[in-house]
């Protein structure tokens, strides 16, 4: 790593500590950023180059802080000695508490990803911590359970969060128990009645070809 680029890595955080100071007042905007470069020192012109997208980029440094923090937490947990749901219970709880320190810039964070706007980045983040979290617990599918993983848990842990916020930490962890044992019961379901996404995205493809095509005839 060249200097510069550890002097880049550095002053990123320090403007995201900035931040998390600022945006209780100022909201997650481009004044609180502007704030947060001047609180350091910097000129416009080097805030602006750090972060090109202003709060989104900070939005994103805060994500990836909170899952950095969360993995730090789970350091000492062998996975290999949990269940499934217990890893993923674990992890979720550690996700929460991590980002608990901040919680009241969290709330200007969480509610400037609501905005239009901003909703796919938003996903993206959640995508992110659900993809970090699954990997701690040692999932290594490379099929569309991938996904379907993903997508599921970055689903969960947005809704936690929203519910933390507003009802505190035990109504969040309740909802993450009431949602894996939703996502386990389909996932007994889905064995032992032989459904497979695969096969149905090849049907509803097979179908959408014939009501485009028409049905061809056999050879």
């Amino acid at each position: 790593m060249t200097d510069a680029q550890a002097w880049a890595e550095t002053t990123e955080q320090q403007l995201l500590d900035e931040a998390l100071k600022l945006s209780p007042a100022h909201g997650w905007t481009r004044l609180m950023v502007k704030h947060a470069g001047k609180a350091l020192g910097l000129a416009p012109g080097e805030t602006e180059l750090l972060l090109p997208h202003g709060p989104a980029d900070l939005a994103a440094l805060l994500s990836r802080r909170h899952d950095q923090r969360a993995l730090a937490m789970l350091a000492e947990v062998d996975p290999d000695s949990l269940k499934i749901r217990e890893r993923i219970r674990r992890a979720c709880e550690a996700r929460l508490d991590a980002a608990a320190t901040d919680e009241p810039a969290l709330r200007r964070w969480l509610g400037w990803l609501t905005l239009p706007q901003n909703l796919h980045l938003g996903g993206k983040l959640a995508w992110e911590s659900a993809d970090v979290l699954w990997r701690w617990a040692g999932d290594v599918a490379t099929d569309e359970n991938h996904y379907s993983k993903r997508a599921i848990l970055a689903g969960i842990l947005t809704g936690a969060f929203a519910i933390r916020l507003s009802s505190g930490r035990k109504a969040a962890l309740d909802f993450i128990d009431r949602r894996i044992e939703n996502v386990m019961a389909y996932e007994k379901w889905k064995a032992t009645g032989g459904f497979r996404p695969g096969d149905w995205l090849t049907q509803a493809a097979g179908a959408m070809s014939r009501m485009r095509y028409g049905r061809q005839p056999a050879e």
